[in-house]
């Protein structure tokens, strides 16, 4: 027979699995089966089989034919939760979470009157950082995070791109054709990295973050060194600020674009 404690602390591990589950779910990766949820989460089959059942039958999963999404009731929750919430509330846990996970800057990105600015920030514990400050205003057609912005905003895009592109380094992209092909290939990779566009030896990498409409709310990006943050070393990262702003996306209730 059970203990007292054993009792109580049965239902904290069902739920741990039960977020794990959820938590395998990504806007990547909306539908799963029960054997990529299993090769996710590392819970047994039979016990992953059982939780998606009752899952499905609480309104927290729906299937798709003989696979399961998010439960659309999760979206009236998820509403519920974002409500009277700012972004920058919500961002600032995730940019720690970068920040310490890669010792490098994170920072949260959005369009105001026609250039980018920065809203949050954690900064690098190095002495050789890269400056950013809350407030920092900066073009949106050189960097990681202007090009994210500009890739799900075509009517932004379109104003950048038929205006004037100033030079700002060597390898600041002032073609407007380069530069609509970048933005374009932005779109298709879900990312976008880049290397003295703005500041000489300097390189960030960004990601987009959706509102509910659909629209881009901003985009996350890691900023540092180029002699710490090379293009291998960026490419290293992809998975973890996409994850992030996923997360971040989520927890505002947001959907990418169809």
């Amino acid at each position: 027979m059970a203990d007292g404690n054993e009792s109580r602390h049965r239902p904290l591990l069902v739920l741990g699995k039960i977020t794990d589950i959820l938590d395998a779910f990504t806007l990547a990766r909306p539908v799963l089966s029960l054997g990529e949820i299993q090769q996710a989460t590392g819970v047994p089959a039979s016990t992953v089989q059982r939780l998606v059942s009752n899952m499905v039958a609480e309104g927290l999963l729906d299937r798709v034919g003989d696979r399961v999404r998010i439960g659309v009731r999760m979206a009236y929750w998820a509403g519920a939760a974002a409500r009277g919430v700012d972004v920058l509330e919500l961002a600032a846990p995730v940019l720690r979470e970068i920040r310490d996970a890669t010792g490098e800057t994170a920072a949260f990105f959005r369009v105001e009157q026609g250039h980018r600015v920065c809203v949050a920030v954690a900064e690098t514990r190095h002495a050789l950082r890269r400056e950013m400050h809350v407030g920092k205003i900066l073009p949106l057609h050189a960097g990681s995070a202007g090009r994210v912005l500009l890739a799900w905003d075509d009517e932004l895009a379109e104003q950048v791109l038929t205006g004037p592109l100033e030079t700002l380094t060597d390898h600041t992209v002032t073609t407007p054709e380069v530069l609509r092909e970048l933005v374009g290939q932005t779109r298709r990779d879900g990312f976008a990295i880049t290397s003295s566009e703005r500041d000489d030896g300097a390189s960030g990498l960004s990601a987009p973050v959706f509102a509910a409409s659909g629209e881009p709310a901003g985009a996350l990006t890691i900023s540092g060194p180029t002699i710490r943050m090379p293009r291998d070393q960026c490419e290293k990262w992809v998975d973890l600020l996409v994850a992030q702003s996923d997360r971040l996306t989520r927890t505002l209730g947001g959907r990418p674009p169809a």
